[in-house]
Protein backbone atom coordinates (compact mmCIF):
# COMPACT_ATOMS: atom_id res chain seq x y z
CA UNK A 1 0.00 0.00 0.00
CA UNK A 2 2.89 2.68 0.51
CA UNK A 3 4.51 1.28 -2.27
CA UNK A 4 1.56 2.37 -4.14
CA UNK A 5 1.19 5.57 -2.33
CA UNK A 6 4.72 6.65 -3.03
CA UNK A 7 3.94 5.98 -6.84
CA UNK A 8 0.79 8.04 -6.66
CA UNK A 9 2.13 10.92 -5.21
CA UNK A 10 5.49 10.52 -7.56
CA UNK A 11 3.19 10.48 -10.50
CA UNK A 12 0.61 13.57 -8.76
CA UNK A 13 4.14 15.63 -8.96
CA UNK A 14 5.49 14.55 -12.36
CA UNK A 15 1.80 14.98 -13.89
CA UNK A 16 1.95 18.95 -12.09
CA UNK A 17 5.50 19.38 -13.36
CA UNK A 18 4.06 18.56 -16.88
CA UNK A 19 1.01 21.05 -16.52
CA UNK A 20 3.36 23.32 -15.71
CA UNK A 21 5.71 23.21 -18.74
CA UNK A 22 2.73 22.87 -20.59
CA UNK A 23 1.12 25.97 -19.98
CA UNK A 24 5.01 28.02 -20.32
CA UNK A 25 6.77 29.51 -17.28
CA UNK A 26 5.83 32.73 -17.93
CA UNK A 27 9.23 35.10 -18.31
CA UNK A 28 9.88 38.50 -19.28
CA UNK A 29 13.01 39.27 -20.75
CA UNK A 30 14.74 42.77 -21.02
CA UNK A 31 17.32 43.08 -23.14
CA UNK A 32 19.23 46.23 -25.05
CA UNK A 33 19.03 46.87 -29.09
CA UNK A 34 20.46 43.90 -31.26
CA UNK A 35 21.63 46.21 -33.66
CA UNK A 36 24.13 47.36 -31.07
CA UNK A 37 27.39 45.22 -31.95
CA UNK A 38 27.77 41.80 -33.14
CA UNK A 39 27.40 40.64 -29.19
CA UNK A 40 24.44 41.88 -28.78
CA UNK A 41 22.87 39.92 -31.78
CA UNK A 42 24.30 36.59 -30.49
CA UNK A 43 22.61 37.33 -26.72
CA UNK A 44 19.30 38.68 -27.84
CA UNK A 45 19.49 35.29 -30.54
CA UNK A 46 21.15 33.00 -27.73
CA UNK A 47 17.76 33.89 -25.40
CA UNK A 48 15.45 33.60 -28.20
CA UNK A 49 16.65 30.26 -29.04
CA UNK A 50 16.61 28.95 -25.26
CA UNK A 51 13.18 30.46 -23.88
CA UNK A 52 10.62 28.95 -26.38
CA UNK A 53 7.27 27.15 -25.75
CA UNK A 54 8.73 23.61 -27.01
CA UNK A 55 11.73 23.91 -23.97
CA UNK A 56 8.43 25.49 -21.30
CA UNK A 57 8.45 28.80 -21.52
CA UNK A 58 5.67 31.41 -22.01
CA UNK A 59 8.48 34.24 -22.90
CA UNK A 60 8.20 38.11 -23.75
CA UNK A 61 11.03 39.92 -25.25
CA UNK A 62 11.38 43.52 -24.91
CA UNK A 63 14.07 45.59 -27.03
CA UNK A 64 14.73 48.63 -24.62
CA UNK A 65 18.00 50.42 -25.15
CA UNK A 66 17.61 53.14 -22.22
CA UNK A 67 17.02 52.65 -18.28
CA UNK A 68 13.73 54.70 -18.52
CA UNK A 69 12.19 52.18 -21.24
CA UNK A 70 13.35 49.34 -19.49
CA UNK A 71 12.31 50.20 -15.74
CA UNK A 72 9.17 50.59 -18.01
CA UNK A 73 8.82 47.33 -19.27
CA UNK A 74 9.88 45.90 -15.88
CA UNK A 75 6.94 47.52 -14.30
CA UNK A 76 4.52 46.20 -16.96
CA UNK A 77 5.91 42.49 -16.62
CA UNK A 78 5.44 43.18 -12.69
CA UNK A 79 1.48 43.64 -13.98
CA UNK A 80 1.58 41.05 -16.38
CA UNK A 81 2.19 38.51 -13.58
CA UNK A 82 5.34 36.46 -14.56
CA UNK A 83 7.11 34.69 -13.03
CA UNK A 84 10.68 35.52 -13.63
CA UNK A 85 11.66 38.94 -15.23
CA UNK A 86 15.66 39.00 -17.12
CA UNK A 87 17.43 41.62 -17.61
CA UNK A 88 20.35 43.31 -19.41
CA UNK A 89 20.65 46.74 -17.63
CA UNK A 90 21.43 49.46 -19.41
CA UNK A 91 22.70 51.68 -16.46
CA UNK A 92 23.40 50.37 -12.94
CA UNK A 93 21.61 52.77 -10.97
CA UNK A 94 18.09 52.83 -10.13
CA UNK A 95 16.81 50.15 -9.82
CA UNK A 96 15.97 49.90 -6.39
CA UNK A 97 12.19 50.38 -5.97
CA UNK A 98 11.21 48.49 -9.42
CA UNK A 99 13.20 45.30 -7.80
CA UNK A 100 11.75 45.98 -4.52
CA UNK A 101 8.12 45.63 -6.01
CA UNK A 102 8.91 42.38 -8.13
CA UNK A 103 10.32 40.90 -5.03
CA UNK A 104 6.98 41.92 -3.03
CA UNK A 105 5.43 40.14 -5.95
CA UNK A 106 7.22 36.88 -5.76
CA UNK A 107 8.83 37.15 -8.80
CA UNK A 108 12.44 36.06 -9.47
CA UNK A 109 14.71 38.89 -11.54
CA UNK A 110 18.19 37.09 -12.84
CA UNK A 111 20.75 39.88 -14.24
CA UNK A 112 22.55 38.60 -17.22
CA UNK A 113 25.11 40.39 -19.22
CA UNK A 114 25.59 43.61 -16.68
CA UNK A 115 24.85 44.32 -13.28
CA UNK A 116 22.79 46.42 -11.39
CA UNK A 117 24.13 48.24 -8.47
CA UNK A 118 21.29 46.93 -5.51
CA UNK A 119 21.48 44.86 -2.49
CA UNK A 120 22.23 41.26 -4.22
CA UNK A 121 18.35 40.40 -1.71
CA UNK A 122 16.07 42.28 -4.61
CA UNK A 123 17.57 39.29 -7.68
CA UNK A 124 17.77 35.47 -7.78
CA UNK A 125 21.39 35.21 -9.56
CA UNK A 126 23.10 36.94 -12.13
CA UNK A 127 25.08 35.39 -15.02
CA UNK A 128 27.51 38.26 -16.17
CA UNK A 129 30.92 38.90 -17.67
CA UNK A 130 33.62 40.50 -15.64
CA UNK A 131 33.89 43.52 -17.22
CA UNK A 132 36.30 45.24 -14.82
CA UNK A 133 38.78 41.99 -14.94
CA UNK A 134 38.22 42.88 -19.50
CA UNK A 135 39.54 46.10 -18.71
CA UNK A 136 42.43 45.23 -16.33
CA UNK A 137 43.43 42.54 -19.08
CA UNK A 138 43.01 44.60 -21.53
CA UNK A 139 45.78 47.55 -19.45
CA UNK A 140 47.66 44.66 -19.02
CA UNK A 141 48.33 43.81 -22.10
CA UNK A 142 49.13 47.33 -23.11
CA UNK A 143 51.40 47.76 -20.38
CA UNK A 144 53.69 44.81 -21.25
CA UNK A 145 54.26 46.69 -24.51
CA UNK A 146 56.59 48.67 -22.92
CA UNK A 147 56.03 51.45 -25.35
CA UNK A 148 58.03 55.05 -24.05
CA UNK A 149 54.46 56.96 -24.38
CA UNK A 150 51.09 55.65 -24.53
CA UNK A 151 48.89 58.53 -26.00
CA UNK A 152 45.22 57.50 -26.05
CA UNK A 153 42.50 58.07 -27.90
CA UNK A 154 39.68 56.60 -25.62
CA UNK A 155 36.13 55.90 -27.45
CA UNK A 156 33.63 54.47 -24.45
CA UNK A 157 30.38 52.40 -24.41
CA UNK A 158 26.77 53.98 -23.30
CA UNK A 159 27.88 56.33 -20.30
CA UNK A 160 27.21 54.26 -16.93
CA UNK A 161 27.07 50.94 -18.22
CA UNK A 162 28.30 48.29 -16.44
CA UNK A 163 30.35 47.27 -19.13
CA UNK A 164 31.32 50.79 -19.91
CA UNK A 165 32.65 51.70 -16.24
CA UNK A 166 34.41 47.94 -16.25
CA UNK A 167 36.34 48.88 -19.41
CA UNK A 168 37.18 52.25 -18.66
CA UNK A 169 37.95 52.47 -15.13
CA UNK A 170 41.36 50.43 -15.36
CA UNK A 171 42.76 52.47 -18.07
CA UNK A 172 41.59 55.98 -15.88
CA UNK A 173 43.50 54.43 -12.86
CA UNK A 174 46.87 53.71 -15.38
CA UNK A 175 46.06 56.94 -16.63
CA UNK A 176 46.36 58.85 -13.48
CA UNK A 177 49.24 56.68 -12.12
CA UNK A 178 51.71 56.33 -14.48
CA UNK A 179 52.90 60.19 -16.23
CA UNK A 180 53.70 58.21 -19.71
CA UNK A 181 49.97 57.42 -20.24
CA UNK A 182 48.45 60.30 -21.83
CA UNK A 183 44.67 60.91 -22.54
CA UNK A 184 44.65 62.47 -25.38
CA UNK A 185 40.78 62.69 -26.41
CA UNK A 186 37.80 60.53 -24.74
CA UNK A 187 34.04 60.09 -26.11
CA UNK A 188 31.36 57.75 -26.26
CA UNK A 189 29.63 56.57 -29.28
CA UNK A 190 26.29 56.83 -27.30
CA UNK A 191 23.75 54.67 -26.06
CA UNK A 192 24.24 52.50 -29.63
CA UNK A 193 27.95 52.31 -29.24
CA UNK A 194 27.47 53.84 -32.49
CA UNK A 195 30.47 53.22 -35.04
CA UNK A 196 30.00 56.56 -36.57
CA UNK A 197 30.09 58.53 -33.32
CA UNK A 198 33.53 57.26 -32.96
CA UNK A 199 34.81 57.65 -36.40
CA UNK A 200 33.65 61.39 -35.68
CA UNK A 201 35.79 61.83 -32.57
CA UNK A 202 38.40 60.35 -34.13
CA UNK A 203 38.08 62.41 -37.26
CA UNK A 204 37.98 65.55 -34.55
CA UNK A 205 41.27 64.70 -32.91
CA UNK A 206 42.95 64.17 -36.67
CA UNK A 207 41.59 67.79 -37.87
CA UNK A 208 42.72 69.26 -34.59
CA UNK A 209 46.48 67.73 -35.03
CA UNK A 210 46.47 65.45 -31.88
CA UNK A 211 48.46 63.00 -32.17
CA UNK A 212 48.20 59.55 -30.47
CA UNK A 213 49.13 56.03 -30.95
CA UNK A 214 46.78 53.56 -29.09
CA UNK A 215 42.95 53.46 -29.79
CA UNK A 216 40.92 52.00 -26.92
CA UNK A 217 37.63 51.53 -28.18
CA UNK A 218 34.91 49.54 -26.25
CA UNK A 219 33.54 47.62 -28.68
CA UNK A 220 34.39 46.33 -32.47
CA UNK A 221 32.18 48.69 -34.13
CA UNK A 222 33.29 51.52 -32.19
CA UNK A 223 37.15 50.57 -33.22
CA UNK A 224 36.01 50.12 -36.87
CA UNK A 225 34.39 53.73 -36.77
CA UNK A 226 37.60 54.79 -35.87
CA UNK A 227 39.80 52.95 -38.43
CA UNK A 228 37.98 54.18 -41.25
CA UNK A 229 39.05 57.78 -39.87
CA UNK A 230 42.37 56.61 -39.93
CA UNK A 231 42.12 54.86 -43.16
CA UNK A 232 40.65 58.38 -44.76
CA UNK A 233 43.55 60.04 -43.37
CA UNK A 234 45.90 57.77 -44.49
CA UNK A 235 47.58 57.40 -41.36
CA UNK A 236 48.68 53.39 -40.60
CA UNK A 237 47.53 50.81 -38.14
CA UNK A 238 48.10 47.61 -36.75
CA UNK A 239 50.85 45.56 -36.04
CA UNK A 240 52.99 47.32 -38.48
CA UNK A 241 51.09 50.49 -38.15
CA UNK A 242 51.56 53.45 -36.16
CA UNK A 243 48.39 53.11 -33.99
CA UNK A 244 47.51 50.28 -32.16
CA UNK A 245 43.78 48.92 -32.28
CA UNK A 246 41.74 47.74 -29.36
CA UNK A 247 38.14 46.57 -29.49
CA UNK A 248 36.23 44.08 -26.98
CA UNK A 249 33.48 41.51 -27.88
CA UNK A 250 35.28 39.34 -30.43
CA UNK A 251 33.29 39.46 -33.31
CA UNK A 252 34.44 36.83 -36.22
CA UNK A 253 34.75 39.88 -38.71
CA UNK A 254 37.49 41.59 -35.94
CA UNK A 255 39.04 38.42 -35.04
CA UNK A 256 40.05 38.43 -38.63
CA UNK A 257 41.36 41.80 -38.73
CA UNK A 258 43.73 40.61 -36.06
CA UNK A 259 44.24 37.67 -37.65
CA UNK A 260 45.60 40.06 -40.92
CA UNK A 261 47.66 41.98 -38.30
CA UNK A 262 45.14 45.06 -39.23
CA UNK A 263 44.08 45.32 -35.34
CA UNK A 264 46.20 44.60 -32.44
CA UNK A 265 43.83 43.29 -28.99
CA UNK A 266 40.35 42.13 -28.74
CA UNK A 267 39.36 41.47 -25.56
CA UNK A 268 36.35 38.59 -25.53
CA UNK A 269 32.73 38.96 -23.62
CA UNK A 270 30.86 36.46 -24.20
CA UNK A 271 27.55 36.73 -24.82
CA UNK A 272 26.18 33.09 -24.01
CA UNK A 273 24.13 33.19 -20.74
CA UNK A 274 20.51 31.82 -21.30
CA UNK A 275 21.48 28.34 -20.86
CA UNK A 276 22.46 28.84 -17.48
CA UNK A 277 19.47 31.13 -16.81
CA UNK A 278 17.54 28.34 -18.14
CA UNK A 279 18.85 25.74 -16.03
CA UNK A 280 18.71 28.36 -12.82
CA UNK A 281 15.00 28.39 -13.44
CA UNK A 282 14.33 24.45 -13.96
CA UNK A 283 16.38 23.60 -11.12
CA UNK A 284 13.79 26.49 -8.79
CA UNK A 285 10.65 25.09 -10.58
CA UNK A 286 11.53 21.41 -9.67
CA UNK A 287 12.42 22.54 -5.65
CA UNK A 288 16.32 22.78 -5.60
CA UNK A 289 18.13 25.16 -4.91
CA UNK A 290 21.12 26.99 -7.12
CA UNK A 291 24.12 26.55 -6.32
CA UNK A 292 27.69 28.10 -6.86
CA UNK A 293 27.22 31.64 -6.50
CA UNK A 294 29.62 34.04 -5.23
CA UNK A 295 28.70 36.76 -2.20
CA UNK A 296 27.07 39.06 -4.86
CA UNK A 297 25.15 35.39 -6.59
CA UNK A 298 27.19 35.52 -9.50
CA UNK A 299 28.48 33.28 -12.45
CA UNK A 300 30.93 34.46 -14.40
CA UNK A 301 31.67 33.67 -17.33
CA UNK A 302 35.52 33.64 -18.12
CA UNK A 303 36.97 35.16 -20.88
CA UNK A 304 39.75 36.44 -22.93
CA UNK A 305 42.06 38.65 -24.50
CA UNK A 306 43.68 38.09 -27.92
CA UNK A 307 46.49 39.25 -29.77
CA UNK A 308 47.67 40.33 -33.38
CA UNK A 309 50.80 37.88 -33.11
CA UNK A 310 49.40 35.38 -31.29
CA UNK A 311 46.06 34.80 -32.40
CA UNK A 312 45.20 31.50 -35.07
CA UNK A 313 42.33 30.49 -37.02
CA UNK A 314 41.63 28.22 -34.42
CA UNK A 315 40.63 30.91 -32.57
CA UNK A 316 38.95 32.81 -34.84
CA UNK A 317 36.85 29.78 -35.14
CA UNK A 318 36.38 28.93 -31.75
CA UNK A 319 35.50 32.82 -30.15
CA UNK A 320 34.21 34.46 -32.93
CA UNK A 321 30.90 36.06 -32.64
CA UNK A 322 28.71 35.70 -35.74
CA UNK A 323 30.14 35.63 -39.44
Amino acid sequence: MKKILALVLALAMILSITAAMADGIKVGIINLDPSESGYREANVKDLQNTFTAENGYDATFVTAPTADKQLEAAKGFITAGVKYILVSAAETTGWDEVLQEASDNGIGVFLFDRMIDVDPSLYTAAVVSDMVEEGKTAVAWLESLGLEEYNILHIQGQLGSAAQLGRSGPLAEKIAADDKWNLVREGTGGDSWDPEEARKIAQAAIDAGEKFNIVYAENDGMADGVVSALDAAGITHGVNGDVIIMGFDCNKWALRKLLAGEWNYDGQCSPFQAGLIDGMIKTLEQGGTIEGLNDLKQIINPEKGFDAKTITQEDVDTYGLGE
